[in-house]
This record gives structure tokens, C-alpha cells and sequence, in this order.
């Protein structure tokens, strides 16, 4: 059983979801989700729209697995309830609208 755990984990890991976490996701949804669940406590944070975030001089997400991973930290301690496929959307709004990972 050990075996296959370790098999499925490490097909995941070589998949395409290392590549680009959000490349399915729809910026147009992520940025309803994102303006709904994640402006405010941006806003209490940097002030002003909150955008300081992620432009920021010493911002901390430097990949597309590390964006990806901010975004599920935070629907997990928000408790916004997203489902991968929304993360997803986000990812994919975020990128588009910041972060410009190919």
C-alpha cells in the first residue's frame, strides 16, 4: 500500500499542476471570488484597495506553486469554502492581473 501512496503522490507532483497551478482557472470568476472573500482583509491590511499585497516591493510569492499554495492557505484560514476549481480562478485572475507567471 505504501508503494502505491507513493506512486499516486509522485505522479501528481510530475503533472501539470507544477507547472501551472491556475492554468485552467478563469480570471473573469477569480476576480468575483477574490473581490468577495479577499478585498476586505487586504484593505485591513495595506489600506487603500489592498493591490499593495501583491505589488509590494517584498512580496513573498515568487511562483506559480507558491501563488497557488498562498491561495489555498488563505481560503483554508478565511474559511471562504472555495473548491479547488475556484483557487483555481483566482490563480488564474491574480496571474493575469499581477503576477504574469508563464
Amino acid at each position: 500500500m505504501k508503494i502505491v501512496t507513493a506512486l499516486i503522490c509522485g505522479a501528481l507532483l510530475t503533472g501539470g499542476v507544477h507547472a501551472a497551478p491556475f492554468a485552467k482557472g478563469d480570471p473573469k470568476i477569480g476576480k468575483a471570488l477574490h473581490d468577495k472573500a479577499c478585498t476586505s482583509c487586504h484593505v485591513s491590511m495595506y489600506g487603500g484597495d489592498g493591490s499593495k499585497i501583491y505589488t509590494r516591493a517584498d512580496r513573498k510569492v515568487k511562483t506559480p506553486q507558491q501563488l497557488a499554495a498562498r491561495i489555498s492557505g488563505c481560503n483554508a484560514n478565511t474559511g471562504a469554502g472555495w473548491f479547488p476549481e475556484d483557487e483555481a480562478h483566482v490563480g488564474a485572475y491574480l496571474n493575469q492581473q499581477y503576477y504574469k507567471f508563464k
